[in-house]
């Protein structure tokens, strides 16, 4: 089976479908190239794995010519990224890289700043506005945070943990996406925005050299999304340990609060503030598989029904309509015609 790499709402795909049509961009072909068809986005509840959204990521950057998706009234040309990463690696340290980094962007964009405010306790990264602009949406925030910070966990070589999160912005739609990629911890309608990360990383050497950049520029920025997503939570203690076994052989309740030395009671509250039950946190992680599988169009959906912890193929078939609104053969049926259109071309 697959690794499961965690899958992306569609929420978040429009919101940057949404930036490239603004500025007048057919996303059509864009969404073809990614394999994204367009029956997914008609759901709310669907997913893409992160494979497609990286690479809808990067072909609206390519097409508008702007890694930054026209939300500053500087565009972020293409290459900047790379240029970036070149700047940083030649860091000494964790703190020597920051610095680069966001100096890097303060010359890049126009409207969107950041400050670094170092503590005892914490560093905060501060946004700033340019006096008079608008207040940046939640998408905008997300997107120059993962630029900086997806790079920055890269260098030195580990996930920086993220303490707290503010932002200046009206919660967004998809708001437990974002907590997903920030942190538990998160506000907005706040008076400043900023994210607090724990400090031990300026002082770690930065450990990439000119042979590691080539696969790391492969995937990223796009990649990020998903991959320093938040593993402090509870829930994610959860989900580590599912994944580490066979759907088979997931626990119940009472096995997985053992495993994790804690009351069944108590892990039931824990992640009910995290807005989690046991089950939910199965099901999206069958889902998030399901979703991968579903790309090999060499497993009939029988074979991936069973590989995902159901006897019977109608109760997948049920679960799947569930968790996504789309019939698993409509998310079959929607790869293949890409893939053929694909091979047509």
């Amino acid at each position: 089976m697959k690794s499961e790499k965690g899958t992306i709402s569609v929420s978040l795909v429009e919101e940057t479908l949404a930036l490239a049509r603004a500025q007048g961009i057919d996303v059509r072909p864009l969404l073809d190239v990614a394999g994204i068809a367009p029956q997914m986005l008609a759901s709310p509840k669907s997913r893409v794995t992160s494979t497609q959204y990286g690479a809808l990521w990067a072909n609206i950057a390519r097409a508008l010519d702007d890694e930054f998706f026209g939300q500053d009234s500087h565009p972020m040309r293409s290459g900047s990224f790379i240029a970036m990463t070149q700047t940083a690696l030649t860091a000494r340290s964790g703190a020597h890289a920051l610095a680069r980094v966001v100096g890097f962007m303060r010359l890049v964009l126009d409207d969107l700043g950041m400050r670094v405010v170092p503590d005892k306790t914490h560093v905060r990264l501060e946004f700033t506005h340019r006096e008079g602009t608008a207040t940046p949406t939640m998408f905008a925030y997300a997107t120059y945070f993962i630029l900086i910070y997806g790079l920055m966990c890269w260098l030195v070589g580990r996930r920086i943990p993220l303490l707290k999160a503010r932002f200046r912005c009206a919660r967004p739609p998809a708001a437990h996406e974002y907590r997903l990629m920030f942190c538990d911890d998160m506000a907005f309608d706040q008076d400043a925005s900023y994210v607090d990360l724990s400090p031990a990383f300026l002082d770690l050497p930065v450990v990439q050299t000119t042979k590691t950049v080539r696969p790391f520029l492969r995937d990223a920025p796009g990649s990020f999304v998903v991959k320093y997503r938040n593993p402090g939570s509870f829930a994610a203690r959860v989900r580590k340990l599912l994944r580490a076994l066979p759907i088979t052989a997931w626990p119940g309740a009472d096995d997985m609060a053992l495993r994790l030395h804690v009351a069944e009671a108590t892990m039931r509250r824990r992640l009910k503030q995290e807005g989690y039950t046991y089950q939910s946190i199965k099901d999206d992680l069958r889902r998030d598989i399901a979703i991968g599988e579903l790309q090999d169009t060499e497993r009939t959906v029988a074979d991936i029904a069973a590989a995902v912890g159901f006897a019977e193929p109608s109760a997948f078939h049920r679960a799947f309509r569930k968790w996504t609104g789309m019939r698993p053969s409509d998310y079959r049926m929607a790869e293949a015609d890409l893939t053929q259109r694909a091979e047509a071309d």
